[in-house]
């Protein structure tokens, strides 16, 4: 295996971050400074500042609930100088990877975890996402019928970054949908979705001319953000690794 592959796979780092761990001189193979482009043996020890990286066992992970408040982004670092997510977190989980992503403007639960291939697991998979939203407009009937039977919009930008090159989406049915306010002036509901990508909610409700003032995510499947305070963080509890290790076990077998 490559140095950097065995560096990536074995912490939250990417290959990028691990070649520049090794062109900083700060990776040893055994007693000798690595090399950009090392292939381990079988019996080569990797160390990183000194300290041992091992492989990590199947079962060996951690992962914790975040409670995203608004204006921090999901990110290692921003250009423009803005507050991300860890520089809230403690120095201890400078090195997890999110679950997908909430925006700048939104709010709400988090995973993050220190498997890479657990949390593209979780990412990627049709587990429930729970949200509750404030939009601008009422509920109309044409939101309705496409909350129910879904939606291809040629023109999805309405609701994406300003930057981004999506501009067709298609939006699956919600799995659920509750009204919990329903006026001239904004409308509140809660909404289950199976996905979650780019913005997808903020571009479904844009595609009726209707921006969401809040947005703020309750639930990742089996995970809750229940009483957890706006910018506090928890480690799973037994039952949710409970329930991580049987969705594991699940997507394994199919």
């Amino acid at each position: 295996m490559r140095l950097n592959a065995f560096i990536a796979h074995n912490s939250a780092r990417s290959r990028r971050e691990a070649d520049t761990l090794i062109a900083q001189g700060r990776v040893r193979i055994n007693r000798q400074v690595a090399q950009i482009g090392a292939v381990l043996g079988e019996d080569d020890r990797v160390f990183i500042d000194g300290k041992q990286l091992k492989p990590k066992k199947a079962d060996d992970y951690t992962f914790i609930i975040y409670h995203k408040p608004k204006g921090e982004l999901v990110s290692k670092s921003d250009d423009r100088q803005r507050r991300t997510i860890y520089d809230s977190l403690e120095s201890k989980f400078r090195a997890f990877i999110p679950v997908g992503r909430l925006d700048f403007t939104s709010e709400g639960l988090l995973i993050l975890g220190d498997s890479k291939s657990i949390v593209s697991a979780l990412m990627h998979s049709n587990v429930e996402r729970e949200y509750i939203i404030k939009i601008d407009k009422p509920i109309t009937q044409a939101m309705l019928e496409a909350m129910e039977n879904g939606l291809h919009a040629s023109n999805a930008k309405r609701g994406g970054h300003k930057h981004s090159e999506i501009v067709e989406m298609e939006f699956a049915p919600f799995v659920s949908w509750q009204i919990i306010k329903n006026t001239q002036r904004f409308s509140k509901l809660k909404v289950v979705i199976q996905e979650g990508r780019n913005r997808e909610l903020r571009r479904f409700f844009g595609y009726f001319k209707a921006d969401v003032l809040d947005l703020r995510r309750v639930r990742y499947g089996f995970t809750s953000l229940n009483a957890l305070p706006v910018g506090k963080w928890r480690y799973f509890s037994k039952e949710e690794y409970k329930n991580l290790r049987k969705f594991l076990q699940e997507a394994r077998n199919g």
